[in-house]
């Protein structure tokens, strides 16, 4: 087992040069694409409904901000962490290819699980479901006509239509909604900070934090910590998004270059971006109209379309409806983003042989446009009998599959479930990168490079993994759930996985 990781690391970096070569003129996707896919991956449905839960759980506006800034710092540590990793193996798979190449395969398998359950299926489904409950304030005979669940639906069948149809079409579509959508955001952002000296939440005293009690000159931290951990993980949601480049290095420009980078740029954006709006969505509304609310955005739009009013400024009346069609962009943008990404894992892991080859897609040999290789060995990874996969970059079947199972968990699945589940599961995963960046970086025959190594990749598992014990601690039923998705990927790599290796 000692020897087994640096076997298929080492051939993994041959492997990922040949690739890069072969497969040079087929990668559509540059530097600002990557980015705004990250940016995409990361703005969707967490930004718009955590912060009201979170003020319900904290207490304090102030604390709400500080944890949206440790957040983004652990989301930034964590983007310059997997960049190391993302330019030592340069293919797409992101969590299940580091894992399979750098530990092992059955490690590979169970972040897959995950990425197929939670990571992509859940937060798809969680976007479609927010955009649906957007989408249904605006009333009127056609939407209420709808049943529940249509609209989300309809949205994840048309992101998977989009992205089946042409890679760079696909990314065209995508690019120009992001773009928009982050257009609307400084939009909002400006008119928010030009009426500041009216923000409601400024003129109210500071509330004490729940679990924070003083007795007998003690200060009892522990139950604020412990809420503190929970709004953090719901947070880390939001932020989750930050390997999205990692899923598409196969379709990116010079990918040991690129994807680093798009990481790095995205990340730190969106972290400003979710800042300054948590400084608005805290302050600008009076508590009561958002502490414990899932559409806070939406109450903040319509404060702020008051104030403006209230100053003789006539788009005071449409700040609500350009709010809500912002929001509605993110939630698009993120599916969008969620139905590119996804699908390349399970490519990934059909290629190793580890999910049927049917999700492979079609080969160079069968119409194929792009001429990517992998190396598998007869363990159905990077090794020494050397096998050419040839990948499609349009996977329809992998695409379809992922569509059907986000439609199923938005028709199955409460809004607030989902977030503790996800934030957590993503979470335990991310950590698991972290320590394999850690483990191989230490290594000097795989010349793993991490800015800032080992600091940075502590900084990004100390947080997480702080995070992780103190919700476990909190809410042991996710952390239960959490672990059992781990556990259905380990189950299918003893049934399915080493028994089906690529020959």
């Amino acid at each position: 087992m000692q020897s087994e990781p640096n076997t298929h690391a080492s051939v993994a970096s041959e492997t990922a040069d040949d690739t890069e070569k072969l497969s040079a003129g087929n990668r559509l996707l540059g530097l600002p694409s990557a980015t705004l896919v990250v940016a995409a991956s990361m703005i969707g449905a967490g930004i718009y409904t955590t912060s009201g839960f979170s003020l319900a759980s904290l207490g304090s506006p102030a604390t709400v901000i500080w944890a949206w800034i440790v957040g983004g710092v652990i989301a930034i540590s964590g983007a310059i962490t997997y960049g190391g990793l993302a330019a030592r193996y340069a293919e797409s798979g992101g969590e299940y290819l580091f894992l399979a190449r750098g530990v092992h395969p059955a490690a590979g398998m169970m972040a897959g699980w995950v990425s197929l359950l939670a990571g992509f299926t859940g937060a798809m489904a969680l976007a479609a479901s927010t955009f649906e409950s957007h989408l249904r304030l605006w009333s009127s005979p056609l939407i209420d006509a709808m049943p529940q669940g249509a609209f989300a639906v309809g949205l994840i069948v048309i992101a998977a239509l989009i992205h089946a149809t042409s890679l760079r079409g696909g990314a065209w579509t995508q690019d120009a909604v992001v773009i928009a959508k982050l257009l609307m955001i400084a939009l909002f952002l400006g008119l928010a900070f030009s009426v500041r000296s009216l923000w409601l939440g400024l003129q109210e005293p500071a509330l004490p934090e729940p679990g924070v009690v003083e007795q007998a000159g003690a200060t009892h931290w522990w139950p604020g910590a412990l809420a503190f951990a929970s709004a953090l993980t719901w947070i880390s949601l939001s932020y989750s998004g930050f390997n999205g480049a990692v899923y598409l290095s196969e379709q990116i420009k010079q990918p040991r270059r690129n994807v680093p980078r798009a990481m790095l740029l995205g990340t730190t954006l969106v972290t400003v971006l979710y800042v300054l709006l948590n400084l608005v969505f805290m302050y600008l509304p009076s508590a009561d109209q958002v502490t414990g609310q899932q559409d806070i955005a939406a109450r903040t739009a319509e404060s702020l379309g008051e104030r403006l009013t209230s100053q003789g400024l006539a788009i005071g009346q449409w700040v609500g409806p350009m709010t809500r069609v912002m929001i509605i962009l993110g939630l698009i943008t993120s599916v969008l983003a969620l139905t590119q990404t996804g699908p390349r894992v399970y490519q990934k892991m059909s290629s190793d042989g580890l999910m049927p080859a049917i999700l492979r897609g079609k080969s160079a040999e069968t119409g194929s446009e792009i001429n990517s290789t992998e190396t598998l060995d007869d363990n159905g990874l990077s090794g020494s009998n050397r096998q050419t996969v040839q990948n499609d970059p349009l996977p329809r079947i992998a695409i379809a599959l992922q569509a059907c199972l986000a439609s199923v968990v938005v028709l199955t699945t409460r809004l607030s479930d989902l977030l503790g589940y996800l934030g957590f599961t993503l979470s335990l995963c991310a950590a698991i990168c972290g320590m394999l960046s850690l483990w191989v970086g230490r290594k000097s025959d795989l010349k793993i490079q991490v800015w800032g190594h080992p600091w940075v990749p502590l900084l990004y598992l100390g947080g997480t993994l702080t995070v992780l014990s103190l919700t476990a601690l909190r809410s042991p039923a996710q952390a239960l759930v959490g672990l059992g998705t781990l556990a259905v990927g380990l189950v299918f790599w003893a049934a399915w996985g080493r028994r089906n290796p690529i020959k």
